[in-house]
């Protein structure tokens, strides 16, 4: 049995438990996965449409003079376009990434993800990851939260210390400070190197609209329970005691150790990312 993130917890005669320094390969990295996730997709200044004006309804004709026409069915106008910008093989993707990126946030845990290599590769592992319903702990180590794990005991019994949230709230106010137009003008931007990402991982034919629809959908099927969620010690590790949250897959509970407030502001940005994409996660 693991515990609420697959972590494994250090005991001592403290009431409180810590995880491993971040260098540890347990490390509980949810918020940047996220952040991962939606930042790579963001870019506010990028060059996005605007909905169009309405066109003016047909003029009124007698019934007496005129024939009764069909008019023609518009074309949907797409809520966020791509820019138009050329986009070098994939390999040598991360200067443009990273030049774009930094023009949006200049968020430290954007830019310590930034510092490191093959982001678009690793930003399409990590929703593949997520989709799969597993945590992508094992490749965004280089931003994990430095803070530890902490657990406190009460007469109602165990719980995770408020403290063990806020160390998630840097990451959720990057996500709450993205503009959501811009995130999903730059997911489409960068959408052809994302597919050729993708085939390398075994898809050449793969649809990452699907992949990005199911990971979202993982994400916002998670329940929302409240901050007094009761904890079971198993030897080093911890178990939710309610048996709902409990079976939930690994990427869910990651997203429960973010807290109420801060899992929320991730799952509010992700609806509006995915309304603008046109994607229907479920």
């Amino acid at each position: 049995m693991t515990d609420l993130g697959d972590l494994q917890l250090e005991r001592s005669d403290e009431p409180t438990f810590s995880v491993p320094p971040p260098r540890s390969a347990n490390n509980g990295l949810w918020a940047a996965a996220v952040v991962a996730v939606v930042v790579i997709a963001a870019g506010a200044w990028f060059v996005t449409s605007r909905k169009q004006p309405s066109s003016p309804p047909p003029a009124t004709a007698s019934a007496s003079t005129a024939p009764q026409t069909v008019a023609p069915e518009q074309p949907k106008t797409p809520l966020v376009r791509a820019a138009d910008i050329d986009l070098p093989p994939l390999p040598q993707t991360d200067p443009i990434v990273r030049e774009l990126v930094k023009r949006l946030s200049s968020h430290p845990t954007v830019a310590a993800w930034l510092a490191t290599k093959g982001l678009i590769a690793n930003f399409t592992l990590v929703t593949l990851t997520i989709a799969e319903g597993r945590t992508p702990v094992q490749l965004l180590r280089p931003i994990a939260p430095r803070e530890h794990f902490r657990t406190t005991n009460s007469r109602d019994g165990l719980f995770i210390d408020p403290r063990s949230y806020e160390r998630y709230n840097p990451p959720a106010e990057a996500i709450a400070a993205l503009d959501s137009a811009g995130a999903a003008s730059l997911y489409l931007t960068l959408k052809p190197r994302i597919a050729d990402a993708y085939k390398e991982l075994g898809f050449p034919d793969g649809d990452f609209d699907r992949v990005l629809e199911r990971a979202i959908g993982v994400l916002l099927q998670t329940p929302t329970p409240d901050a007094t969620a009761t904890l079971v010690s198993k030897g080093v590790t911890y178990a939710y005691s309610d048996p709902a949250l409990q079976s939930l897959s690994p990427a869910q509970k990651q997203l429960l150790r973010l807290g109420p407030r801060n899992g929320q502001i991730v799952r509010g940005k992700l609806e509006e990312i995915a309304a603008l994409l046109e994607l229907h996660p479920r």
